[in-house]
């Protein structure tokens, strides 16, 4: 008997474009929110790239308007209740279980687990960004190695409105120096990418319609280094940054993350806080983040410039 279904369009596609795998989220009518099926689509097109000895580059891009608004909050795909095989720890399956424990367990391996793991791939990773990048799309281009931004990017991790001190991978100081990172947290604004450029958090901004050739170009040229001495270089820089404190910063962050989940389940409604991805927009005109209230419906408001 014949399948009637439509077929499923593909969250996260991928190209072999000569030496240079392009990898795209691709949920481009919900800005590129990530649901757990994206997650793992890009953690397969990773691997995949990882295991092409052909591949020596990567570009991450995002299809549409935006690279990312971050975590799924509530489009008709959000499936954050749903099992997936763990890839990045040992930590048991969240679903099932309540409170703290699922908490824990989910964001241990599908947040802060995945983006250590991706930051480890051994071959540079050129992420190309435009439109909104926030709170989870920030731990995505953060991972990457080099940041290529369209005029029209910007940035931004509002969720200390919620009363959570940022997003899980937790690299702000890092990426953009404390003080830099006291201002874009404590006030929620949008950085736009001439900012970014400017603090040295992007590497190149460009005119939106330049951006997919130049990341392109640029993995391209980063291409023709040779594989393991982009690899060792790769992982010396990743150790620099960890001798700087970035790993132990990552994991006691990720602590005052769940007790401000903690928090919040025990003074209000839910663990995520008193402002759904609305009141969020309305308070400070940002993109929905992923930190809003599990009913939030990422599919009004399309168009970030109205959000």
């Amino acid at each position: 008997m014949p399948d009637d279904r439509p077929a499923t369009p593909e969250v996260v596609t991928y190209e072999h474009l000569g030496s240079v795998a392009r990898v795209t989220l691709n949920r481009p009518e919900y800005r590129n929110a990530q649901n757990s099926a994206m997650t793992y689509a890009l953690d397969a097109a990773f691997q995949r790239a990882a295991d092409d000895d052909t591949v020596r580059a990567v570009v991450l891009a995002g299809a549409g308007k935006h690279f990312s608004a971050g975590h799924d909050i509530g489009t008709p795909g959000r499936d954050a209740h749903l099992s997936f095989p763990r890839r990045a720890g040992l930590w048991w399956d969240h679903a099932g279980k309540e409170g703290g424990e699922a908490r824990y367990a989910r964001e241990s391996e599908v947040y802060l687990g995945m983006c250590r793991r991706w930051r480890e791939l051994p071959k540079p990773v050129v992420c190309a960004v435009q439109g909104a990048c926030v709170a989870g799309g920030l731990m995505l281009a953060w991972v990457c190695d080099l940041i290529v931004a369209g005029e029209d990017a910007f940035f931004a991790d509002p969720v200390v409105r919620m009363g959570i001190p940022g997003v899980e991978y937790f690299a702000h100081p890092w990426v953009m120096g404390p003080r830099v990172a006291k201002e874009f947290l404590y006030t929620g604004e949008r950085m736009p990418a001439r900012r970014a450029y400017e603090i040295g958090m992007v590497n190149r901004v460009v005119p939106r319609a330049e951006l997919a050739a130049e990341a392109e170009a640029l993995a391209l040229r980063i291409a023709e280094m040779p594989r393991f001495g982009l690899a060792l270089t790769k992982r010396a820089v990743n150790q620099a940054e960890d001798l700087m404190g970035l790993h132990s910063g990552l994991d006691s962050v990720f602590g005052l993350h769940h007790l401000a989940h903690a928090h919040n389940a025990e003074t209000g409604a839910d663990a995520l806080g008193g402002m759904d991805a609305r009141k969020m927009r309305a308070a400070g005109g940002q993109a929905p983040s992923e930190e809003g209230r599990k009913g939030a419906d990422m599919g009004e408001d399309r168009d970030t410039d109205r959000a």
